[in-house]
């Protein structure tokens, strides 16, 4: 079964379409949001119809096939609007097999790794970039951002099937994988 990775929507009601779109298309077992779903943050600029209330409520027709955890941009504020918890700053999800460590980025990351079971894969977003880099006894894994892709990337999500990560532009196309050993 196919499990959805998105980041950093930051409110954008084009971009929370679009991962909608995906998502049906995707048909995936759940979505895995890795946090700042609806806050732009004071260092973004606003993305493409930054629309807070509409992208809540475009995730929350979905909401029962939601995994979430906090971004640096989330609150207790958002909560209010999302029907869906969003509050955890990390979940622990094991996926046919893969062990994952999900969280924002901004605390536990690449550079500052959370204590993990060897062999986990650690999936943040906040940094905007897509990424993967096998680690001594672990995996970082990072779906980039879906509304202010950074550093020439484009607006992405991730897909994990068969232990295998693909990145697709919002759009759906695939454009890289990793493969988790």
């Amino acid at each position: 079964m196919k499990l959805m990775i998105a980041s950093d929507l930051h409110g954008s009601a084009y971009y929370a379409q679009k991962l909608l779109d995906a998502y049906h298309a995707e048909k995936p077992g759940k979505l895995l949001l890795l946090g700042d779903l609806l806050y732009h943050g004071p260092r973004n600029a606003l993305p493409r119809e930054y629309d807070c209330m509409a992208a809540a409520a475009a995730l929350n027709s979905i909401r029962d096939h939601i995994i979430a955890v906090r971004g640096n941009c989330d609150c207790e504020v958002d909560q209010m609007v999302l029907s869906f918890p969003l509050l955890a700053d990390y979940a622990l999800v094991e996926w046919e097999g893969v062990m994952l460590y999900a969280t924002h980025g901004h605390r536990w990351n690449e550079e500052c790794p959370p204590p993990m079971a060897e062999g986990t894969v650690l999936l943040n977003g906040h940094f905007h970039l897509p990424a993967a880099r096998r680690h001594e006894g672990w995996h970082y894994v990072n779906p980039g951002s879906t509304s202010i892709p950074k550093d020439g990337s484009v607006g992405s999500y991730l897909t994990l099937e068969d232990r295998v990560f693909t990145w697709k532009d919002m759009d759906g196309q695939a454009y890289q994988t990793y493969r988790v050993e």
